[in-house]
């Protein structure tokens, strides 16, 4: 039976005060259950959607202010963005250009997104206030941008890249001017995080020896940090709840994570399997860490405490890029940049 918005549902209480039998409206049953009851299965069960074309899409995430998904892809031709309200049903949008969008963050206080490419001539950064009008921005150095945060805390944007001559980091308070700098030193950089209760900016690379961690308190200043191994790193998030930074790699024979209280000191766990891991998000409400990889037989795993991992069944063994997760609609959404109508995925 399906239950319709004006059927009324008999709720008994049997002893105690104002004992007796109540009708409750379905629809004010929905009501209350929204958002979603908390499910242990977030992060384990997948389900594939339609993107709303085969792009290449690189990174995804989530506006809690807009209540919106948008995503950015390095193919496509005028429709290298979408944006979906519900993760399921998406809509395309027309980039600023067609260059190689590969991240993407969301700085509440700016109300923007904020996307950066590693192609391009001179404006490799496109901003949005809603994920359907985006803008070009200048960028100070044509570089491979490959990564971009928002830290609240200092109002700043900053993005890394893997080239560039002594000026690897580009910083911007309002999304729309960018001042280059120098990085620790000119490796490939590959992800950069916030962690407020540091205090840090933390980044990390696929080369560089030992030494593929650096750090910064204001985005401008950058220290070397030793590694726990010299694999390719690839992925970082902050777990707030854990107080841990975890890195993932997309090389490495078993222990391709790390993890570390301050940004500064890092211990190698085992990964639950060596495959090319892109990407993972941590989930307070689940309190569950959740990673994609874009190889292997079974492309997601999952950590409660970012030690020890589990692998999970992928709806689709395709190249998953990017995860976010969005609390408003307690769920989890990755998208790839291969795959037949399937490079969209959600959980629960």
């Amino acid at each position: 039976m399906t239950l319709q918005p004006g059927d009324l549902l008999a709720i008994t209480r049997s002893t105690g005060p104002q004992a007796g039998t109540y009708q409750l409206p379905a629809a004010a049953l929905a009501e209350l259950l929204n958002p979603s009851p908390v499910l242990a299965i977030s992060g384990v069960l997948w389900s594939t959607v339609r993107s709303v074309a085969e792009n290449s899409w690189q990174a995804i995430c989530w506006s809690p202010e807009l209540q919106l998904y948008a995503c950015v892809a390095s193919s496509g031709t005028g429709n290298r963005v979408m944006t979906s309200s519900d993760g399921i049903r998406w809509s395309p949008q027309l980039s600023a250009a067609d260059l190689n969008w590969v991240a993407l963050c969301w700085a509440a206080e700016l109300g923007l997104f904020v996307a950066v490419s590693d192609s391009g001539t001179g404006q490799r950064v496109m901003t949005s206030p809603d994920g359907r009008s985006w803008t070009l921005r200048q960028t100070p150095a044509i570089n491979n941008w490959t990564s971009i945060c928002w830290a609240p805390e200092l109002g700043l944007l900053v993005a890394v890249a893997s080239s560039g001559t002594g000026n690897r980091v580009m910083t911007s308070s309002d999304g729309l001017t960018w001042i280059a700098g120098p990085a620790a030193a000119d490796q490939e950089w590959r992800s950069i995080c916030w962690a407020p209760q540091l205090g840090i900016f933390v980044a990390v690379s696929s080369t560089g020896g030992n030494q593929r961690v650096m750090t910064s308190a204001d985005g401008r200043s950058w220290s070397l940090r030793s590694a726990a191994s010299t694999n390719n790193w690839m992925a970082l998030c902050w777990a707030a709840e854990l107080g841990l930074l975890v890195a993932l790699s997309s090389s490495g024979t078993g222990n391709r994570v790390m993890t570390s209280p301050d940004g500064s000191n890092w211990t190698s766990r085992t990964s639950a399997a060596d495959n090319t891991w892109t990407s993972l998000c941590w989930s307070p409400q689940r309190e569950v860490l959740v990673a994609v990889a874009s190889s292997g037989s079974s492309r997601i795993m999952t950590s409660a405490d970012g030690i020890t991992w589990t692998v999970r069944s992928t709806p689709a063994s395709i190249s998953w890029r990017s995860i976010c997760w969005s609390p408003q609609r307690s769920q989890f959404a990755a998208v790839s940049n291969s795959g037949t109508g399937n490079r969209v995925m959600v959980s629960p």
